[in-house]
């Protein structure tokens, strides 16, 4: 199978990596930090069939399309690359800011499926898997830009099923707790449940062999939001606001 994985330098994106590694995969790590890359080639290179390396800032659509278009036969893409911008809650984000994290976490994925989409039309077969969050079910205030590019994406992502399931494309949704990674590294606040790189990788690829179309996890996290949901809005207002 060959794989193209985006936001593999480190986290969740080069767990994956590892976990994919092996004799019957071809590997493409995709990300801007290029020592990183490598270091991970180099780790997994005796395991897989080939690991390609492809060094590109995903906000450069122009290049980024580029290097895309030169790939061929592809059987699945992770997208998976995604940034936040903390959680400090008396800091109103930039527009700068606003903007970098939807090219990153939203637009880069049109971006890389507008070349995608025709080739796996094209061979009536392939994958796209959108890397999202729980976050994305429930907006707290000092994740809201992030919070919202992720809703954003799950959106998306369901058009895209909707639009391409008569030709043989499969689209999974993953919206994750928190797992270890640089991400949740800035976090200076307790985070629920979070999962181990390593385990969290595992349940994604879990979801993936079952085909799941959305898979959210952990069961327990995800089943809080869906209960405060289900809440009337001035009571899941005073609840926020009580933890603020």
């Amino acid at each position: 199978m060959k794989i193209l994985i985006t936001g593999a330098s480190s986290g969740i994106g080069a767990q994956l990596a590892r976990e994919y590694a092996s004799g019957e995969n071809e590997l493409i790590l995709l990300a801007r930090r290029e020592d990183k890359l490598y270091e991970l080639r180099k780790e997994i290179y005796e395991s897989c069939k080939s690991v390609e390396v492809m060094v590109v800032d995903v906000t450069d659509f122009q290049t980024l399309q580029k290097k895309i278009a030169l790939i061929e036969g592809l059987d699945m893409v992770i997208l998976n690359a995604g940034i936040s911008l903390g959680h400090n809650s008396k800091k109103i984000p930039t527009i700068a800011e606003f903007k970098h994290l939807y090219d990153v976490n939203l637009l880069s994925n049109h971006a890389i499926l507008e070349i995608l989409l025709p080739k796996f039309r094209a061979q009536q077969s392939g994958t796209i898997v959108f890397i999202s969050s729980l976050a994305s079910l429930f907006s707290m205030p000092t994740s809201k830009v992030y919070s919202s590019s992720k809703r954003a994406l799950n959106a998306y992502a369901e058009g895209i099923r909707y639009k391409y399931k008569k030709d043989g494309i499969d689209v999974i949704t993953i919206l994750p707790g928190f797992i270890k990674s640089e991400m949740t590294d800035k976090n200076e606040f307790s985070m629920p449940w979070i999962m181990d790189t390593k385990e969290g990788a595992e349940e994604i690829i879990y979801a993936i062999k079952k085909r799941k179309r959305v898979h959210a996890f952990p069961l327990r996290f995800y089943l809080i939001i869906r209960l405060l949901n289900l809440l009337p809005s001035f009571l899941r207002e005073k609840i926020v606001n009580s933890r603020n």
